[in-house]
């Protein structure tokens, strides 16, 4: 891949101009206490040393230049290379197979209509960025390759769009998902204000084994066991089970909605404040056996009440010029499932999250930097985390019930990290200034029994070769380095 970037650069640049520009970050964090290099298990707790190494490749080539004030017509091709692996740094160690080409668009302004910029290819759009969780709540077309229009003015933006988000939702098992959205953006000098939403139609194509479907006449519980073709085998017996249910077909659709707002001014550089509201796409199926054989199990019906609300805010803070800088940040989800009330999951719980980072300069370029974040993770439907090693024995009740539903002893994950150390910033002050190279130490304590990433035995069974090991306090210490080019 590599040698093929290579040579598209070398041929185009004798053609037209040609931006490149990228970000990497890479790591060594020894894990003495047998995790894999990560303080916790996901962002929820700030991006800081809960995230691996990562590289993207970011390709411009103007066909047509743009000329500033001109109503002449321009284009331009894009391209995004990325991937999440570096050598030595995680377990894909930089394997090329790991990347991919996760983005390629054709811009072009000024045809047919003024200030318009027309995209044709891969759509996402975005208002913004938290910082500090390195993430995008309010985003569309994230799955969707399509054409869109883009309106631009000085204080106005109006985008429309229609594509198709079969292929990344789906992959090999491709089924059409047709999607229609659009955003808005005013700025008002110091203020933004953003909405925008998609909707996605996933059509019933009797006939096509990619459609949605949803299997009759099973239960909700048994397909949450995943006892589907044991209870029917139960019910039938052995001589019917060639008469499994067919699935029957289903339409399937799914949407979002965004909303942003951002201001600043003063000792308030900016603040960013993002929602979302979004109703999933249903699943499509799970496979048991039956007899020896796969049986599809086909569960549109039991997936499409899960809702997902999303709210984020960011405030950036300079506190005393050239000397100290604050960042602090919330995050708060609830995701909720409406066909399911007794198991566990995902789908249904709900999060919220604060973080602040305090950098303060010594030097222009040398830092000294102070996280600290605090988090609740909540389950709706009971026990899902383990808060001991010996959880079996402190289940409902405490009995343990291998019939059960629940995963854990506890339906609440507290945690705390905190996160400290030396930045080396050459372009300067800033929080997000890049390149950065940190020398950083973590510590996470959560009630949850080994909240990381971990390869640790976690049944009771007498017969394991290793012993369950209880511990909630996390370290790590950290050398890394970070920067957009």
């Amino acid at each position: 891949m590599i040698g093929l970037v290579g040579l598209l650069l070398g041929g185009v640049a004798q053609a037209g101009t040609v931006d490149v520009g990228g970000y990497f970050r890479v790591m060594a964090r020894p894990d003495v206490q047998g995790g894999n290099g990560r303080l916790g298990h996901w962002n929820l707790y700030g991006r800081l040393m809960n995230e691996g190494a990562y590289g993207m490749l970011d390709l411009r080539y103007d066909l047509i230049e743009p000329v500033p004030g001109s109503t002449d017509p321009w284009t331009s091709v894009h391209a995004r290379i990325e991937g999440g692996s570096i050598a030595n740094a995680d377990p894909g160690n930089g394997d090329l197979g790991l990347f991919r080409l996760s983005q390629v668009y054709v811009k072009t302004g000024n045809v047919a209509l003024q200030n318009v910029v027309w995209q044709v290819g891969t759509l996402e759009y975005f208002y913004g960025d938290l910082g500090l969780y390195d993430m995008r709540p309010a985003t569309i077309f994230f799955d969707t390759v399509g054409l869109s229009a883009h309106l631009q003015t000085e204080r106005l933006e109006l985008l429309l769009g229609a594509g198709d988000s079969g292929y990344r939702m789906y992959g090999g098992d491709y089924s059409s998902v047709p999607t229609l959205g659009g955003a808005a953006r005013l700025k008002l000098g110091a203020l933004e204000l953003g909405v925008g939403g998609e909707l996605k139609l996933e059509p019933g194509v009797l006939g096509n084994r990619n459609a949605p479907y949803q299997t009759p006449d099973i239960g909700y519980e048994d397909w949450i066991r995943e006892e589907v073709a044991q209870s029917y085998l139960e019910e039938f017996g052995e001589e019917l089970a060639g008469f499994f249910p067919d699935p029957e077909p289903r339409r399937a659709s799914s949407g979002k909605v965004v909303g942003y707002l951002g201001f600043g001014g003063g000792p308030l550089v900016w603040n960013n404040l993002f929602v979302s509201l979004q109703r999933l796409h249903p699943q499509k199926k799970t496979t048991e056996q039956l007899l020896g054989d796969p049986v599809d199990i086909w569960v549109h019906d039991f997936t499409d009440q899960r809702t997902a609300l999303t709210l984020g805010n960011e405030m950036q803070l300079r506190l005393v010029p050239d000397r100290l800088d604050l960042a602090v940040a919330a995050l708060y989800g609830d995701v909720r499932d409406g066909d399911n009330d007794i198991a566990p999951s995902d789908f249904d719980r709900t999060y919220a999250s604060a973080v602040a980072r305090a950098q303060a300069y010594v030097t222009p370029t040398v830092h000294v930097l102070l996280e600290s974040s605090v988090a609740r993770e909540w389950s709706r439907n009971g026990r899902i985390y383990r808060e001991y090693a010996d959880s079996i024995f402190a289940n409902t009740d405490g009995r343990p019930d291998a019939r059960g539903l629940e995963l854990g002893d506890t339906d609440t994950r507290r945690t705390w990290q905190g996160k400290g150390g030396v930045v080396l910033n050459p372009l300067g002050p800033g929080i997000f200034a890049r390149p950065s190279v940190r020398i950083l130490y973590g510590v996470q304590l959560s009630n949850e029994n080994n909240a990381f990433g971990n390869a640790f035995v976690q049944t009771l069974d007498q017969f394991d070769d290793f012993d369950t090991v209880e511990q909630h306090v996390h370290h790590l210490a950290s050398l890394e380095a970070e920067v957009w080019f």
